[in-house]
């Protein structure tokens, strides 16, 4: 009864902040993020710790699926190029820079410690950045950019966040070997989206004249597939976007307007909640970490955490703007499929660089570290890691979420010539 307490304090806390930020123009993420940390400070509050599997099976399935049904499929297209450099490239670049930055710069962290660190943080969550700047007139081709990253980027930091754990575990790591297994990783789960795509298409056409029924299956049906695909140790990230991205195309061809419109409100509901939810859970975990280490390492913690935000950021403003370079020379030289609609200009390539905030999924992967390893012993460093990785979730979503916006309304400004 006491949890169950707790789990309504915060929905309400949750709801209330989220109806409070709209007043006093914050961003809601931020906001939320604030009050969990507050929260989480009440004495007679006990810990609130995050599950991971809870995460990944609850939170990830809807989140992903929602977004990939919303995006629209030709401007997917358009921007892959864009999306899988980001998505893919950055992540495992980023993975490595933070990987050597760690090694150098923090005390006891050997080169697997390091990468499974640099895995942690190397995937962005556009949520939070699309929850930010919602309202603000984001171009379309900025949103769809960032949107697209999302649903794959997970993926991508999973499976290196994986090689990296089994590296410190004594696995050896062998190059070819570990991009064969991204590979299956990959193709698995997008066969495992084509297929529950097509199971789903057909029990919709049967039932599709009962909406209730007909909502039921395609809210079901995530959980299903993303269970499906890590069953058979493919991703169930991919599974669960290829499913989206199939459900979204089919659904214009054969629901009327009633069933899409009840639909997209039962949806909202509940985005909107595991979103706030999301935040608060983030904001929760600072008071528990700290506690989990010395004090006397607080403030050094925090500066790594805060030197390895910056390197981040810096790479992906790298990675960004490269992209926009090497686009332009691929149009004018007319290789490949690039349209004038997927360049990038300054304005594009400056929110895109600084919407790369972390968020659930880092946090997640963080605080599921293995606590022992194969002979037993503890998980060297694991506090250190997950106490780090909860900082620079904070730093990149309350400093980068606070000058988000203004930063879109400074070149909404400028473009407009105001």
């Amino acid at each position: 009864m006491e949890n169950y307490s707790i789990v309504l304090f915060i929905l309400a806390v949750m709801i209330g902040l989220s109806a409070l930020a709209d007043n006093i123009k914050l961003p809601y993420p931020v906001l939320l993020i604030v009050a969990g940390i507050a929260v989480g400070f009440i004495p007679s509050l006990p810990d609130i710790s995050l599950n991971p599997e809870i995460v990944f099976l609850i939170f990830l399935p809807p989140l992903l699926y929602d977004a990939a049904f919303n995006i629209s499929f030709k401007e997917f297209k358009v921007h892959i190029n864009t999306i899988s450099t980001l998505a893919i490239s950055l992540v495992f670049i980023t993975a490595s820079g933070i990987a050597l930055v760690a090694h150098y710069l923090i005390p006891g962290m050997t080169w697997p410690l390091s990468f499974v660190l640099g895995a942690i943080l190397s995937a962005t969550d556009a949520v939070a950045a699309m929850s930010i700047t919602k309202g603000l007139g984001l171009a379309h081709k900025t949103s769809t950019i960032l949107e697209g990253e999302s649903l794959v980027n997970d993926a991508s930091a999973l499976v290196a966040y994986r090689f990296a754990v089994a590296a410190v575990t004594g696995t050896a790591f062998i190059f070819w070997k570990a991009s064969l297994e991204f590979v299956i990783l990959m193709a698995g789960g997008l066969l495992i989206g084509i297929i529950m795509s097509k199971i789903l298409a057909v029990i919709i056409k049967r039932v599709k004249d009962n909406n209730i029924v007909t909502i039921s299956f395609m809210l079901l049906m995530p959980f299903i597939t993303y269970l499906a695909a890590e069953s058979f140790h493919v991703s169930g990230v991919i599974a669960v976007v290829i499913l989206g991205l199939a459900i979204s195309r089919f659904s214009n061809k054969v629901f009327p307007e009633n069933l899409k419109q009840q639909s997209k409100s039962i949806w909202d509901i509940i985005i909107f909640l595991l979103n706030g939810l999301i935040f608060i859970l983030i904001g929760l975990q600072f008071p528990y970490v700290v506690n989990s280490i010395d004090k006397s390492n607080l403030l050094p913690f925090i500066g790594y955490g805060f030197i390895i935000t910056v390197v981040a950021l810096a790479l992906r403003m790298a990675r960004v703007f490269s992209q926009q370079v090497n686009l332009e020379k691929a149009f004018q030289k007319g290789r490949g499929k690039i349209t004038e609609h997927a360049l990038l200009d300054l304005k594009n390539s400056l929110i895109i660089s600084w919407s790369g905030m972390r968020g659930i999924v880092s946090l997640a992967l963080a605080i599921g570290l293995p606590t022992t390893l194969s002979d037993g012993g503890s998980f060297p460093e694991r506090n250190t890691i997950i106490f780090i990785s909860v900082v620079v979730v904070l730093f990149t979503l309350i400093g980068q979420g606070l000058t988000l916006p203004f930063l879109v309304r400074s070149l909404n400004l400028k473009h407009s010539g105001k």
